[in-house]
């Protein structure tokens, strides 16, 4: 049962093209953060990093709506400035997915993508690729992203999540550890960097945030591995594009150096 006792408040009013949307982008974003305080707030190219994803996520194919969901007024407030729509969420999240399964409840879409608040420089076209399998498979109850990385630092790194797929692409398994590891005198299979977009499937979102927490998932810090222990299948689609998690005022200087660069908004 969702614990979700008190519904989400629109500062704005729901917009009617919300209300009737197929497919809907949610943006978690909440102000505390560990390493980078804040960071939703944070300028880029003379525009808030919040406002950098929603630009992107709107621009989306597939998509036919964007909502931030916040627990921040500050952040609520940025975004109505910029003529965005925030809703505002409980405090008490432990995880994005359950904050945007929050939000879900009070939607009548069918399709929710998962759009991470730090992630700037993520291309539309990404987004809608994970939107657009889940229109054309209508047993598809999940899908998210993979992208073919030959960067030996990217194997080794726990901070880039690595995933294995099966021959129709299926997700076999996520980890921070190098997989799949290669015997000596064998080739080496494809290996895929996972890009941490989700499309759900609004009734399965609800599902899987009802799920206890499993441990795999709390073994390696990845709520997704909650949904293959529990015998769901994850689709993959393969993108070519990449992204940078600002969670470090390293990270946020790398992405201010490639947007004021010139990269798109």
């Amino acid at each position: 049962m969702l614990g979700f006792p008190v519904p989400v408040v629109f500062p704005t009013g729901l917009p009617r093209s919300v209300r009737s949307a197929r497919t809907v982008a949610v943006i978690p974003a909440r102000f505390r953060s560990t390493r980078l305080p804040g960071k939703p707030l944070e300028l880029i190219a003379g525009r808030p990093m919040i406002e950098h994803v929603y630009r992107r996520a709107s621009d989306a194919g597939a998509v036919d709506a964007v909502i931030v969901a916040t627990d921040d007024d500050r952040i609520a407030a940025a975004v109505s400035a910029f003529g965005g729509t925030a809703v505002m969420t409980q405090a008490t999240h432990l995880t994005g997915t359950d904050r945007l399964a929050e939000v879900a409840l009070h939607l009548d879409c069918e399709i929710v993508v998962n759009v991470q608040g730090d992630e700037p420089l993520i291309e539309a076209s990404s987004i809608g690729a994970a939107a657009e399998r889940l229109r054309e498979r209508p047993d598809d109850l999940m899908s998210t992203l993979r992208r073919l990385t030959t960067d030996p630092e990217d194997l080794l790194n726990p901070a880039v999540v690595k995933v294995v797929v099966d021959a129709s692409g299926y997700a076999l398994y996520f980890s921070r550890a190098p997989i799949p590891f290669t015997r000596p005198g064998h080739d080496t299979p494809p290996v895929w960097k996972h890009l941490g977009l989700y499309a759900y499937r609004r009734e399965f979102l609800l599902r899987v945030a009802a799920l206890p927490p499993t441990p795999l998932e709390q073994a390696e810090g990845l709520e997704q591995l909650r949904v293959i222990e529990h015998g769901f299948r994850i689709a993959t689609v393969e993108t070519t594009s990449d992204t940078i998690g600002v969670d470090t005022p390293a990270d946020l200087e790398r992405v201010r150096r490639q947007l004021e660069a010139g990269a798109r908004p």
